[in-house]
């Protein structure tokens, strides 16, 4: 019997090769090796006009700290200075550049408003630590920058005149700051030793806050002179003490009536009634244009009397009554001397 021949599978077909990518051709990659040397090029050019970055601190050399505000020596640029003023701002805030622009303005009040008359400004020594003693007049008080411009433009050496300002006034964001800018300093025995160890010429006004809240009937008549703070600091450095009588301020806001009451809520002394003021609102505080007259009076030595004198109340005390009379005696004298408020 023969055997049925078996059929043999079939052979399984190759799965298909997958077809080869065809080539890139020569002038492709050439094309893109030079896009990459041009990016390198661009790369390295860039890098070479970067500053080198600043080298690290050894441990031999001090490592530079921040740069930190300080008003004594505060910059402002060109643009805002005036021409040959220095730029710096001192410690109590005072800014020449700032005076300089505003010197035009109280030129114009010292000339045409108030027409001020000087006289005695020589008795000023024309250099050193001297302090002026002067009465405070004016409800709203504009002695103090008359004081030292007619010691700027009278006195022979044009010295430069501080002066102390009471407390409240810089509670006011505005006034404070423009008195401060001029040369303004807040009173106290501190602020003005320190002024009186520079060498400074500093103006004081011992009535203080009774001296320009007098009533319109008190005018002219010298309140106390406190504890005679400023007779233990002119004994304490030293320093001569020239009497200053000033006339015509205090007609400039007659004071009728002074409401001490709603005064604390406002941090004022004292709210001011005038015959312009409630009434005509801020406008009624502006000063009427009396005639002024300021005379500086001899100067009182306190070289005779060590600097432990200040603590001799019989010493402080006779010289301080001695000044308020001779600053009285010159206002009295000034004032037989006035035929108008006006016009002098």
């Amino acid at each position: 019997m023969d055997a049925k021949k078996t059929k043999k599978p079939a052979p399984k077909k190759k799965a298909a090769a997958a077809k080869p990518k065809p080539a890139r051709k020569p002038r492709a990659v050439k094309d893109e090796i030079r896009a990459l040397e041009e990016t390198l090029d661009a790369i390295i050019e860039a890098e070479a006009h970067e500053p080198p970055p600043p080298p690290e601190p050894t441990w031999d050399e001090p490592v530079p700290q921040p740069t930190t505000f300080d008003r004594a020596t505060e910059r402002r640029p060109p643009s805002l200075r005036a021409p040959s003023q220095p730029d710096e701002v001192d410690d109590f805030g005072y800014d020449p550049a700032y005076d300089a622009r505003m010197r035009g303005f109280f030129d114009f009040v010292y000339d045409r408003y108030f027409r001020v008359e000087c006289r005695g400004a020589a008795n000023v020594p024309n250099e050193g630590r001297c302090m002026l003693v002067a009465n405070h007049s004016g409800t709203i008080p504009f002695d103090g920058p008359m004081l030292k411009l007619a010691v700027k433009r009278e006195h022979p050496a044009q010295r430069d005149v501080r002066w102390l300002a009471e407390d409240f006034v810089f509670h006011f964001p505005f006034l404070g700051s423009f008195e401060t800018r001029l040369g303004a300093v807040r009173a106290c025995q501190e602020n003005a030793e320190r002024l009186l160890r520079q060498e400074t010429l500093l103006a004081v006004f011992p009535e203080g806050t009774k001296g320009i809240g007098k009533l319109f009937k008190e005018r002219y008549k010298l309140q106390r002179f406190g504890r005679g703070g400023f007779v233990r600091l002119a004994l304490r450095t030293q320093t001569p003490m020239v009497p200053v009588a000033i006339v015509g301020g205090e007609e400039t806001n007659p004071m009728l009536l002074r409401l001490e009451s709603i005064a604390k809520p406002l941090g004022v002394p004292y709210v001011p009634i005038t015959p312009t003021f409630p009434l005509l609102g801020p406008l009624g505080l502006l000063p009427a244009p009396t005639k002024w007259k300021i005379v500086f009076g001899e100067p009182i030595s306190v070289a005779e009397h060590g600097a432990e004198s200040e603590n001799d109340e019989l010493l402080v005390t006779r010289i301080a009554e001695r000044v308020r009379a001779e600053i009285q005696a010159m206002l009295d004298a000034a004032l037989r001397d006035r035929k108008s408020i006006l016009f002098g």
